[in-house]
Parts: C-alpha cells; structure tokens; sequence
C-alpha cells in the first residue's frame, strides 16, 4: 500500500460490478415506477425525497441513490451529487424522481426549472437524462411520456 507524503489526500475512484447481467433494464417509466416505488414508502406523504437511477449504455440499473431530502413541499437538488455518483458510477443514462406527498402528480414550476438544469448539465457530459418522474401515492408524472423531454 502506498503511502501519501503529500499536505493533500489521494483521490481514488472504486466501482465494480459482478452481476451486471442480472440487473434490470429499463425500457419505460412503468418499469422504473415498479423500482423506485420501494424507496418511497416510508416518506411518500410526509416529505420530499429525490431518487436517482443510473443506468449504463443498455439501460441496465447500475444503482439507485438518494440524493436529497426535504420538507413538505421542497427542497434542495444540487446537481454535482446526482453528476458525481453518475459519474463513478460510469453511468450513460440516469432517471430522475422525486415524490409529491400532497398527492398532486403534476409539475411545479420549480420542478420543471431542476429538469432543465439538469438536462443541459448532462448533455456537457454526454450522460442521457432519459426521465424525471414525479412519484405519489396513487400515480405519476413521465416527462418522457408526456414528451416534455
């Protein structure tokens, strides 16, 4: 093991897969419905949460994380996390969500704003922002289906 004399920390960058095969394939928002419905159970009608799938070049999941958390009705996305994890992830693809506790399933103007930025920030790093799903209790909202993106 190497030892760093340097006044700075060495940065390493670490992510294998070994079941890459087995991983699902995400060919429409149903089928990324049915993953990320799991992760919102415990907060669905108490607070925002923002999801993200990373998928490689086949649309196979590579992971799912959560990226923020936040109060009733908003909070906080910060790109560079959802672009970093993409990133040493080797992601080509991810899929954006988020949840609406009050049960309305459409678009905010402020979630509409977080599409866009993201998705010009993806396209600097040739990383697909194939959807942005807004997740409740009874339904959703694509964008891709709706053919806002």
């Amino acid at each position: 093991m190497k030892t760093n004399h340097l006044p700075f920390p060495e940065i390493t960058i670490h992510y294998k897969d070994k079941n890459i095969e087995k991983r699902p394939c995400i060919t429409k928002s149903t089928e990324a419905i049915d993953i990320l419905r799991s992760y919102y159970k415990e907060c669905m009608q108490h607070h925002e949460e923002f999801w993200v799938l990373y998928l490689n070049t086949r649309n196979q999941v590579l992971g799912v994380s959560c990226v923020a958390k936040g109060g009733i009705d908003k909070m906080l996305i910060d790109n560079r996390i959802v672009l970093q994890i993409a990133l040493k992830t080797n992601a080509t693809g991810i899929i954006i969500s988020h949840n609406h506790p009050t049960g309305n399933n459409h678009p905010s103007t402020q979630d509409d704003t977080i599409t866009g930025k993201l998705k010009d920030a993806c396209n600097l790093l040739d990383i697909r922002l194939c959807d942005h799903l807004i997740v409740t209790e009874d339904s959703y909202y694509s964008y891709t289906d709706e053919g806002v993106l």
